[in-house]
Order: structure tokens, then sequence, then C-alpha cells
């Protein structure tokens, strides 16, 4: 099958430390190409992939300076991509609406003639500025063009919190390339780990409490976002006056110390505020043997098995009291749990699976649109 993937210009790909929607790009890309695909990714020069890469920038727009509330030049990046598209032979187009410039995907991809489909891997509203946190009334007009775009959610709880009429094709887990993550090892820390881009909603100092409370270290790592002053605020106000022995942060982190700090943690703690829609870092830990305690938001009752790959709880009072009980977790089951259900393999086959159905009913739809121009066509009687 030959697919186009048209990944936002934003972040690398794979991303350097944070990037959940850029992971997954490279994720499924890598995974196509083993699955046999013939996968042209269009994205900045500074990609590493296996696909042929085209480009239209040499660097991804955060890395070269660009903040994400000047959108023209994501803007024009999806355009051209679409122009290109347009003058190829590709079987499937598969876009990614992850901020708000790639909201443009709807009117860009509504009448495009190749069969498409873009997975939304945020949550509504897309019309907002992180910086000032005003949210505006734009994503309404865009409706114009959404519900003609098939659209894939990342979990059945991102797909119920949307609240505009989308033409659902269906729901995807993201997955991991396995051999990325090393097997479960027998040794690990007495320490809790928490990973994540530093907002309010994560919920690092929930964490933070929550390892006071049941008299655990914790290591914190992750990414404070220099462009949107909320996540400076937070970490200068909420977390870095908490550090301690106890407590220590150890700064954003590339693949390697990722694999590291959650392969020897003993538990990864994720108090969340929010409904998130996925949830990449559980899976990432989880795929190391590292099982989980989150709350019961968003999709984390899709992700952890309670009781099998780490707790679900409610409040900080019920995180406490599962930490003692992490141990009670077989860190090799955890890695099963991954393998069988958010593997990028499985992944992979679930998106050629959408893809077919995807094609099917634009051919579908083209003969009966076919029909009905020649039932209009006048009967000429001689």
């Amino acid at each position: 099958m030959r697919i186009a993937q048209i990944a936002p210009p934003w972040l690398p790909i794979p991303p350097k430390n944070y990037g959940g929607t850029e992971n997954v790009i490279y994720q499924l890309v890598e995974a196509q190409i083993a699955q046999g695909h013939d996968v042209t990714l269009f994205a900045p020069g500074d990609a590493k992939t296996s696909a042929r890469l085209v480009s239209f920038f040499p660097q991804s727009l955060i890395e070269a300076g660009v903040p994400w509330s000047m959108h023209l030049k994501g803007y024009y990046h999806l355009h051209r991509a679409v122009d290109y598209i347009k003058e190829q032979s590709f079987d499937i187009v598969h876009t990614h609406l992850s901020s708000s410039s790639d909201m443009y995907i709807f009117p860009l991809t509504a009448t495009l003639a190749t069969p498409h489909v873009t997975t939304l891997h945020s949550n509504f509203p897309f019309d907002r500025d992180a910086r000032s946190n005003r949210t505006g009334d734009a994503d309404q007009y865009y409706m114009d063009w959404a519900p003609s775009v098939p659209v894939v959610a990342i979990s059945e709880s991102a797909r119920a919190q949307v609240p505009f009429p989308l033409n659902f094709a269906g729901v995807v887990h993201h997955g991991l390339r396995m051999q990325d993550f090393p097997l479960p090892q027998r040794q690990k820390g007495d320490y809790f780990a928490w990973l994540g881009r530093f907002m309010p909603e994560k919920g690092a100092h929930h964490a933070i409490k929550a390892a006071k409370c049941a008299h655990v270290p914790l290591v914190l790592a992750g990414f404070i976002d220099r462009h949107v002053k909320e996540s400076m605020d937070y970490f200068e106000k909420e977390i870095k006056p908490q550090l301690t022995d106890q407590i220590t942060y150890v700064g954003p982190v590339n693949t390697k110390q990722k694999v590291k700090l959650l392969g020897r943690a003993r538990g990864f703690l994720n108090p969340i505020e929010w409904e998130e829609p996925f949830g990449m870092v559980m899976i990432e830990a989880m795929a190391l043997g590292c099982p989980i305690i989150t709350f019961a938001r968003g999709a984390a009752p899709e992700i952890v098995a309670d009781g099998v790959t780490g707790f679900l709880v409610n409040n900080i009072d019920e995180m406490v009291r599962c930490i003692p009980r992490i141990d009670e977790i077989d860190r090799v089951e955890v890695r099963r749990h991954v393998e069988r259900h958010f593997s990028a393999c499985v992944m992979a086959e679930k998106y050629t699976e959408i893809y077919r159905m995807v094609i099917a009913m634009q051919l579908v739809g083209a003969i009966e649109k076919l029909d009905e121009i020649e039932e209009a066509q006048p009967v000429t009687i001689h």
C-alpha cells in the first residue's frame, strides 16, 4: 500500500525529548515499512525515518525558534504536502491533528480525491492560546469541512469527549516498537518516577504529595515549555520549592535516559487532573515492566489493567495506599500486556484495517455518485 503520512511541522520526528504525537508518527511509520508498505513522510528535514522524506523546511519549527502562535509556516507545510499528493498516486493519505494549526487539515483535505484519514491526537478546543490561557470559538467554523474527513480517535475516552459531529472511522490505541524497550530488569531501584510536560493537569505536584505521604523517593523528569508562561510558572512556584533529597528533578530525558529511568523505577505515578486522550508515557513505562498507579481519568482505564499492570485510583489517598502494594505486580506480565495491546505492530495493523475500510467506502461513494449521474441523464426515444 502506498501511504502518505503528513506530520505536523513543529517538533522533530522522532522527538528529542517531549513530543507524544511525533513519537507515535515515528513508531507508526517504521512499523508500516517493516510490514512492507511504501511510505512517504512529509516532515521537516531534521526527521530521522526509514520512509521517503519530503521536506519544505530544513528544520522543525520549534527547533528553528518559531513559536506555536506563528501559524503561517505550519499552514505552508500542510498546503504544500497536499499539493504534492494531488500530483502523485497514493492509496491513502494520513494526517495528524495535534495543535491549533493542524485544524487547516480539514479544509485542505475535505475535497481531496485520494482517500484520506486524520488521527485526532488532542482534545478540543484547538482555538486556544496556551500563553494567555485564552479560548476562542473558531473550532465550530471548521465543522464546515470536518464531517467529510474520516477521523480516528486514539481512545474511546477521547472519542466520547469530542463536542462536534465528526466522521469517526474507528479507534486505534498508540503503540511502541518493542525492540526499543529492553525486557524487564530483575534488579530495580527503590524510587518511583514521574515523567511528562510540566503543566498543572499533568499532576507532578500530586505525585510529590503522594510520594511524601508514602515516604518513598520520587524522581521527576520532563519538559518545561519555555514558550508557555503557565508551564514556567508552575515549575518555579509548585515544583521547584519542593525539591529535596527525597524529591529530585533530573531535567528533560532523551530515549536512552527515559529507558534507564523507567526501567529501574519501582513504579510510575500518574495523578493526572484532566481527561487525557491517551498517555504515551504509561505504555512506555509498562513496556519496561514498570507498573503504573494512575488516576482513573481519560484513557487510563483503557491502558492500565487494574491489579495486573498497576492500579487505577481516584485520589491521592488511594494512590498512597497503593504505593506499598506495587511489588504485587508481575513486571513480566506488565510487559506482555503491552506486547499484546500496545505494540507498534498492532497499531499499524489496525490502521491498515481502517485504511482499507476508508478506501472501500470512498470507492462505493464514487460508484453511487456515478449511478446518480446516469439516472439523471435524460432518456432519448427514437
